[in-house]
Formats: structure tokens, C-alpha cells, sequence
């Protein structure tokens, strides 16, 4: 079965500096059809103009990931942390029992373009964490690319719930299919461009969950696509 939602019906949070489009309830959009898909609970399609941010706030027992599609994402955190993230990079916070954070664009003209992502965690109250890992953007012209998993194989990063977050980008002709074990679900995000899900048009923001059948993608017109695989 598959359920899209299209990326016209997510929420917006419009502010001066922010654009942002809520694919789950987030903040002020309360929707209570859309409150996540099994562990993922958020997934935030976030512009920030240049030199602006969101200044330090907390969080607790979430798993976080940020996946930046353009520009450049600065962080610092209470860990003591602080980096620069930038297209071909995903990075992590575990929040475990409390962490405090700011995320800003550190370019003073050029927008950021980012995915926020949410995953509640198997465990709560656990000590928060951070890491980011780089990816080969090439390689996933040519399959999926694995950015997250529960045991941190092959150089992934390591979250605290049992699900594989993949990345792969098609154009052209080419294809790709994932076999769903039985009992998991996945959620396809389109991060940008276009393409052909289990037969359905999907285009930039839009997302999908589908349960009890393979995944299949076709027709990709510069698509840069996200799947999780989930419990």
C-alpha cells in the first residue's frame, strides 16, 4: 500500500528569516492525521536566509539529523561541539537526557537549504552525542547510499532505533528497487527533482509510506531522494 502526501498539503511556518515545511505536526502546525510514521517524527524542509538561524534552545531524547540539499549549516551545542556541515554530509545529535543547540547559515547572502529529521529513540535519558558523517553523492547516481542505521555498518551513523536512513539520486533512465522485510514500512522523501514511486509521480517535498510491498523508482528528473526503512 502506499499513502502520499503531497508537498502542497505539509504545514509552513513563515517567518522573516525561515521558511519552513512541516511533513509531520511540528510547533504550531498541529495536525493530529500527520504526527509521524511509526519512529520518524519529523521531517522539517527548512530556507534560511543568509546569516540567520535559530538561536540556542534545547532539546531531549530525540535522535536529530540535519541533511543540508544547498548552502551551509553551522552548529554548536553544550557538548562543546561546533562545525560546518554542507551537501554531502549528514549530521547527528542525540539528545538524549538534555542538550542545548543553535543552528545558523553562515553565509551572509547565500540561503541554506536543509532537511531537519526527527527520530524518536529507543531509549530515553541516555547521554546526548553528536557526529556527521560524509557520503559518496556520486555513488548514489548509481545505488543507495546507507546514512544512518542502527549498528552503524559500513561507516553509517549509529542512532538509537532500529532503522536504516538511505539516500540515492536518479536521472534519466535509471532505477532503483528495496525490498521491505516483512513487518517494515518505509517513508520516501523527495528532496528535490522528480521521479516515478511504485508508479506514482511524485515531485520536490513530497513523501510516501509504504507498507507490504518493494519500492521501486523510475523516471528520475533530478531526483535526490531519502528512504527509511522501518520497524
Amino acid at each position: 500500500m502506499v499513502e502520499i502526501r503531497r508537498a502542497d498539503g505539509r504545514g509552513r511556518t513563515d517567518w522573516e528569516w525561515l521558511d519552513s515545511r512541516h511533513s509531520f505536526s511540528f510547533g504550531e502546525y498541529y495536525d493530529p492525521s500527520n504526527m509521524g510514521f511509526r519512529t520518524l517524527r519529523v521531517i522539517n524542509d527548512d530556507r534560511v536566509r543568509g546569516g540567520a538561524g535559530f538561536g540556542a534552545h534545547p532539546h531531549r531524547d530525540m535522535e536529530i539529523l540535519s541533511y543540508v540539499l544547498d548552502g551551509a549549516l553551522e552548529h554548536r551545542d553544550s557538548m562543546g561541539n561546533g562545525s560546518v556541515i554542507r551537501p554531502g554530509e549528514i549530521q547527528h545529535m542525540r539528545a538524549g537526557s538534555g542538550v542545548v543547540h543553535s543552528e545558523y547559515n553562515p553565509s551572509p547572502s547565500e540561503a541554506t537549504h536543509f532537511l531537519q529529521i526527527w527520530i524518536v529513540p529507543g531509549e530515553r535519558g541516555l547521554p546526548p552525542a553528536y557526529g556527521q558523517h560524509r557520503f559518496d553523492r556520486e555513488q548514489a547516481l548509481r545505488n543507495f547510499v546507507l546514512l544512518a542505521s542502527r549498528d552503524g555498518r559500513d561507516g553509517s551513523i549509529a542512532l538509537l532505533q532500529d532503522v536504516d536512513l538511505w539516500v540515492t539520486r536518479l536521472d534519466g533512465g535509471s532505477a532503483r528497487t528495496y525490498d521491505l522485510r516483512p513487518g517494515r514500512a518505509a517513508w520516501v522523501h523527495v528532496a528535490r527533482g522528480s521521479l516515478v514511486v511504485n508508479g506514482r509521480l511524485m515531485s520536490e517535498g513530497d513523501g510516501a509510506a509504504i507498507t507490504s510491498e518493494m519500492v521501486t523508482l523510475t523516471n528520475g528528473d533530478g531526483a535526490e531522494v531519502l528512504l527509511f526503512d522501518l520497524a
